[in-house]
Protein backbone atom coordinates (compact mmCIF):
# COMPACT_ATOMS: atom_id res chain seq x y z
CA UNK A 1 0.00 0.00 0.00
CA UNK A 2 1.22 3.50 -0.83
CA UNK A 3 1.65 6.14 1.89
CA UNK A 4 -1.61 7.64 3.17
CA UNK A 5 -2.87 10.72 1.35
CA UNK A 6 -5.86 11.41 3.59
CA UNK A 7 -7.30 9.75 6.69
CA UNK A 8 -10.72 10.33 8.22
CA UNK A 9 -12.34 8.96 11.35
CA UNK A 10 -16.13 8.95 11.36
CA UNK A 11 -18.64 7.98 14.00
CA UNK A 12 -21.97 8.22 12.20
CA UNK A 13 -23.19 6.40 9.09
CA UNK A 14 -24.19 9.81 7.68
CA UNK A 15 -20.51 10.85 7.77
CA UNK A 16 -19.57 7.73 5.80
CA UNK A 17 -22.27 8.60 3.27
CA UNK A 18 -20.96 12.16 3.04
CA UNK A 19 -17.39 10.95 2.45
CA UNK A 20 -18.53 8.45 -0.20
CA UNK A 21 -20.55 11.20 -1.92
CA UNK A 22 -17.52 13.47 -2.11
CA UNK A 23 -15.34 10.68 -3.51
CA UNK A 24 -18.05 9.75 -6.06
CA UNK A 25 -17.85 13.25 -7.51
CA UNK A 26 -14.14 12.81 -8.25
CA UNK A 27 -14.48 9.59 -10.25
CA UNK A 28 -14.39 9.12 -14.00
CA UNK A 29 -14.14 6.23 -16.44
CA UNK A 30 -11.02 4.14 -15.81
CA UNK A 31 -10.84 4.83 -12.07
CA UNK A 32 -10.57 1.96 -9.61
CA UNK A 33 -10.95 2.02 -5.83
CA UNK A 34 -9.51 -0.94 -3.94
CA UNK A 35 -11.50 -1.41 -0.71
CA UNK A 36 -9.48 -3.17 1.98
CA UNK A 37 -10.50 -4.11 5.49
CA UNK A 38 -11.70 -6.91 7.70
CA UNK A 39 -15.15 -8.44 7.39
CA UNK A 40 -17.61 -5.92 8.82
CA UNK A 41 -15.26 -2.93 8.51
CA UNK A 42 -17.60 -1.10 6.13
CA UNK A 43 -16.37 -1.84 2.60
CA UNK A 44 -19.83 -2.66 1.23
CA UNK A 45 -21.45 0.24 3.11
CA UNK A 46 -18.96 2.67 1.59
CA UNK A 47 -19.49 1.19 -1.89
CA UNK A 48 -23.27 1.34 -1.49
CA UNK A 49 -23.16 5.00 -0.43
CA UNK A 50 -20.86 5.89 -3.33
CA UNK A 51 -23.11 4.16 -5.88
CA UNK A 52 -26.27 5.78 -4.48
CA UNK A 53 -24.56 9.18 -4.59
CA UNK A 54 -23.75 8.71 -8.28
CA UNK A 55 -26.87 6.79 -9.42
CA UNK A 56 -29.55 8.22 -7.14
CA UNK A 57 -30.75 7.46 -3.61
CA UNK A 58 -33.50 5.09 -4.80
CA UNK A 59 -30.95 2.79 -6.46
CA UNK A 60 -31.04 -0.75 -5.06
CA UNK A 61 -27.45 -1.67 -4.11
CA UNK A 62 -27.24 -5.21 -2.76
CA UNK A 63 -23.99 -6.63 -1.48
CA UNK A 64 -22.01 -8.28 -4.29
CA UNK A 65 -20.89 -11.06 -1.93
CA UNK A 66 -22.85 -13.79 -3.71
CA UNK A 67 -23.16 -12.32 -7.21
CA UNK A 68 -19.46 -11.30 -7.17
CA UNK A 69 -20.16 -8.35 -9.50
CA UNK A 70 -23.01 -5.84 -9.60
CA UNK A 71 -23.09 -3.19 -12.33
CA UNK A 72 -24.81 0.18 -12.30
CA UNK A 73 -25.41 2.79 -14.99
CA UNK A 74 -24.89 6.35 -13.83
CA UNK A 75 -25.72 9.09 -16.31
CA UNK A 76 -22.16 9.34 -17.57
CA UNK A 77 -20.39 6.16 -16.44
CA UNK A 78 -20.83 2.50 -15.66
CA UNK A 79 -19.91 1.42 -12.13
CA UNK A 80 -18.83 -2.12 -11.26
CA UNK A 81 -18.99 -3.16 -7.59
CA UNK A 82 -17.05 -6.38 -7.03
CA UNK A 83 -16.52 -8.65 -4.05
CA UNK A 84 -13.67 -11.01 -4.86
CA UNK A 85 -13.65 -12.81 -1.50
CA UNK A 86 -14.86 -16.14 -2.93
CA UNK A 87 -12.60 -16.13 -5.98
CA UNK A 88 -9.55 -18.32 -6.20
CA UNK A 89 -7.27 -15.93 -8.05
CA UNK A 90 -6.52 -13.87 -11.14
CA UNK A 91 -7.79 -16.48 -13.65
CA UNK A 92 -11.30 -16.15 -12.20
CA UNK A 93 -11.04 -12.37 -12.54
CA UNK A 94 -10.29 -12.55 -16.25
CA UNK A 95 -13.44 -14.64 -16.74
CA UNK A 96 -15.48 -11.84 -15.13
CA UNK A 97 -14.17 -9.28 -17.62
CA UNK A 98 -12.68 -7.06 -14.94
CA UNK A 99 -9.62 -6.35 -17.06
CA UNK A 100 -11.86 -4.53 -19.57
CA UNK A 101 -13.90 -2.83 -16.83
CA UNK A 102 -10.72 -1.30 -15.40
CA UNK A 103 -10.50 0.71 -18.64
CA UNK A 104 -14.20 1.27 -19.46
CA UNK A 105 -15.90 1.80 -16.09
CA UNK A 106 -15.42 2.92 -12.51
CA UNK A 107 -14.60 -0.20 -10.50
CA UNK A 108 -14.94 -0.71 -6.74
CA UNK A 109 -13.13 -3.85 -5.59
CA UNK A 110 -13.61 -5.50 -2.22
CA UNK A 111 -10.87 -8.02 -1.30
CA UNK A 112 -8.39 -6.64 -3.89
CA UNK A 113 -5.66 -9.04 -2.74
CA UNK A 114 -7.36 -11.60 -5.05
CA UNK A 115 -6.33 -9.48 -8.07
CA UNK A 116 -2.66 -10.45 -7.88
CA UNK A 117 -0.79 -8.92 -10.84
CA UNK A 118 -4.08 -7.67 -12.32
CA UNK A 119 -4.32 -4.92 -9.69
CA UNK A 120 -4.40 -1.58 -11.53
CA UNK A 121 -1.21 0.31 -10.73
CA UNK A 122 -2.98 3.67 -10.56
CA UNK A 123 -5.86 2.61 -8.30
CA UNK A 124 -6.97 4.57 -5.26
CA UNK A 125 -6.56 2.35 -2.21
CA UNK A 126 -8.96 2.71 0.70
CA UNK A 127 -8.22 0.88 3.92
CA UNK A 128 -11.18 0.79 6.32
CA UNK A 129 -10.71 -0.21 9.94
CA UNK A 130 -12.61 -0.03 13.20
CA UNK A 131 -10.97 2.12 15.85
CA UNK A 132 -13.01 2.04 19.03
CA UNK A 133 -16.49 3.22 18.07
CA UNK A 134 -15.28 4.95 14.89
CA UNK A 135 -14.40 3.87 11.38
CA UNK A 136 -11.04 4.97 9.99
CA UNK A 137 -10.90 5.58 6.24
CA UNK A 138 -7.32 5.85 5.02
CA UNK A 139 -6.81 6.72 1.35
CA UNK A 140 -3.52 6.12 -0.45
CA UNK A 141 -2.38 6.20 -4.05
CA UNK A 142 -0.36 8.00 -6.65
CA UNK A 143 0.37 11.71 -6.97
CA UNK A 144 -2.64 11.84 -9.33
CA UNK A 145 -4.91 10.79 -6.45
CA UNK A 146 -3.20 13.12 -3.98
CA UNK A 147 -4.00 16.02 -6.31
CA UNK A 148 -7.60 14.88 -6.93
CA UNK A 149 -8.33 14.35 -3.25
CA UNK A 150 -6.75 17.74 -2.48
CA UNK A 151 -8.31 19.31 0.59
CA UNK A 152 -11.14 16.82 0.92
CA UNK A 153 -12.91 17.01 4.26
CA UNK A 154 -15.96 15.50 5.89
Amino acid sequence: MSPAIQTFEVLEEAETDQLATKISQLLSTGDTILLEGDIGAGKTAFGRALIKARCGPATDVPSPTFTIVQTYDADDIEIWHCDLYRLGGPDDILELGLDAAFKDAVVLVEWPDRLGDLKPSDALELSISLVGDKRRFSFSGSAKWAKRLGDLNV
